[in-house]
């Protein structure tokens, strides 16, 4: 018997084996949210508060005009991002605590590649992410805007686009911290300042030159902008309404095209999953 004959082969996992763990690791978590009721519950109030009492609250200061849109329809899609955003980083908190309580290291001490472990914690973030997002969208129309399958089919693509880029983002953020207070902490400070200047929740026609300035580079703003130019493209406003409230991104007297928004968030998001992986399968948990 030769040596060859006698060594111990490293075990060879092929894709369908991958896919089995992908879906292990998205069941898991799925499951892990529908029993966490009250996180569901909060992240979902939270939207609710921001479109209802914020828009219709700061909308009596800013009436719209005749036959225009008010600031509830101009928030609806920064609201949908924030949700999207703010579920899919949660999703990702996971796997800090995993580490904490000792789980995440059975996981990879089980037979399964951390490439498929990695990329189920993503699309699972993306998944629950969508979801909560959808829950906003079935209150459009109380936001004023109509449910046109077109729209509602648009809207649904970005959520996940923007869930799978943040949820990517979010497993990054986790490989690298060692405790869930650090893990909140630098996700708050990574995320909150993007969405709160990305013209979420005003308008950014009439922002000053600084602040402007800011938009332009912050990657959250094209992830809301072509939601916000989806809504409008299916609500009915004057030619001033339109330029105030959804002015769009130029770059130098440029109208970037939506088609270029998006692509340079799914970019992002490929960016951060190639890294978020490599980094999984480096780390020591």
């Amino acid at each position: 018997m030769t040596s060859s004959d006698t060594a111990v082969q490293a075990p060879d996992y092929g894709f369908s084996h991958d896919l089995r763990v992908v879906k292990v690791v998205l069941q898991r978590d799925i499951f892990r949210f529908l029993h966490d009721v009250g996180r569901a519950v909060s992240m979902l109030f939270q939207g609710v508060m921001m479109l209802f009492v914020i828009g219709v609250g700061f909308g009596s200061l800013v009436p719209s005009a005749p036959g225009g849109a008010d600031l509830t329809t101009v928030m609806f899609p920064g609201v949908i991002t924030m949700v999207v955003i703010g579920t899919a980083m949660s999703s990702a908190a996971s796997i800090v605590s995993d580490r904490e309580f000792g789980f995440l290291r059975e996981m990879l001490a089980a037979p399964a590649r951390r490439i498929a472990i990695a990329l189920g914690k993503v699309l699972a973030g993306a998944l629950l992410a969508t979801f909560q997002g959808c829950l906003i969208l079935a209150m459009a129309g109380f936001a004023g805007i109509p449910y046109a399958p077109s729209l509602l089919l648009t809207l649904v693509g970005m959520m996940f686009l923007v869930a799978l880029t943040t949820s990517a983002l979010g497993v990054l953020i986790a490989t690298a911290v060692k405790s869930i207070e650090a893990f909140m902490g630098v996700s708050q400070i990574a995320v909150m300042p993007l969405v709160l200047l990305s013209g979420a929740l005003f308008p950014v026609g009439n922002l000053p030159a600084f602040l402007g300035a800011v938009t332009l580079v912050n990657p959250v703003t094209y992830a809301v902008d072509p939601m916000r130019q989806a809504v409008f493209a299916h609500v009915e406003t004057t030619p001033e309404t339109e330029a105030l409230f959804n002015p769009g991104i130029t770059w130098f007297s440029w109208q970037v095209p939506w088609t270029l928004e998006v692509a340079m968030v799914g970019g992002a998001g490929l960016v951060f999953l190639v890294l978020a992986v490599a980094r999984f399968r480096r780390a020591e948990h």
